[in-house]
């Protein structure tokens, strides 16, 4: 029986958190569905409003054609800065600060509407006349600081992108030299093989200059020893030629120069006989 009883307690516990579950559930969708339903409805009245300044601009003249048109600019800005930086919020969350302060821009925006909108409804054409430049000049300063942060949202998503474009860019060149990995191995070879007929041909090169100069000496040797054999020959055969249009004597033709010579030479010399006597 305790068993029992303890099971039913567990099991009562169980239900009622499970109650309690679904109890905080639906309050949160609820609210969540009604906050839905405000931000749309709100938007929707904005839209419609700005749809009816916008005619306004173009059918009313005077201080309350004017009042619209600075209305509708200045909605136009902020709505324009609110989408660019909730766009860009989720890749930059420096832009978390702009919304922070475009939601205090926004605050001052909205008492400036109002004003304008208590203008508008004004009857005394004096009072308009005297209160409208300087709600004009309030907006102006709103819409140049609106835009002054768009536009600096703008240009720095555009250089994130540049960047982000550049890097990729060179990634893809890198993956595509890798993947052509067989022009660098084929260049590689070939720059391997170039050097290679190079070494040779300069071998070869120096090897017939080797050979030119060493011909170049056996032929100098040969010159000269040439030469000199011709000295001698022309030393000790003085008369190889005859001096007459240098063409060989007689002599030289039968081979009688040397006993001539010989035989003359010999006459030459005195005799010893009669010196004696």
């Amino acid at each position: 029986m305790e068993i029992l009883g303890v099971l039913l307690v567990l099991a009562l516990l169980f239900g009622i958190g499970v109650a309690v579950l679904v109890v905080v559930g639906l309050v949160k969708a609820a609210r969540a569905v009604g906050e839905k339903m405000e931000r749309q409805e709100a938007k929707a009245r904005r839209a419609v409003e700005n749809v009816t300044l916008k005619a306004k601009t173009y059918t009313q003249t005077g201080p309350q054609g004017q009042i619209s048109a600075v209305r509708l600019r200045l909605r136009t800005s902020l709505d324009g800065t609110r989408q660019v930086l909730q766009g860009g919020v989720a890749q930059d969350g420096q832009l978390g600060e702009s919304l922070a302060l475009l939601a205090r821009l926004d605050t001052h925006a909205a008492e400036l509407d109002g004003e304008l909108r208590m203008l508008e409804r004004e009857p005394d054409a004096g009072r308009v006349a005297a209160k409208l430049p300087e709600l004009r000049e309030r907006a102006e300063r709103i819409t140049q600081s609106a835009e002054a942060m768009r536009w600096a949202a703008q240009d720095r998503m555009h250089r994130f992108a540049e960047d982000e474009l550049s890097r990729l860019s060179q990634e893809c060149e890198d993956e595509a030299g890798a993947l052509r990995h067989w022009d660098a191995a084929s260049g590689g070879s070939g720059a391997a093989g170039g050097s290679a007929a190079a070494g040779s041909t300069a071998a070869g090169a120096g090897g017939a200059s080797g050979a030119a100069r060493e011909a170049g000496g056996v032929a100098g040797a040969g010159g000269a020893g040439g030469a000199g054999g011709a000295g001698g020959v022309a030393a000790d055969r003085p008369g190889l030629t005859d001096g007459r249009g240098g063409r060989p004597s007689a002599e030289d033709l039968l081979g009688l120069a040397d006993p001539v010579a010989k035989l003359a030479q010999r006459l030459r010399k005195p005799s010893a006989g009669p010196s004696a006597g």
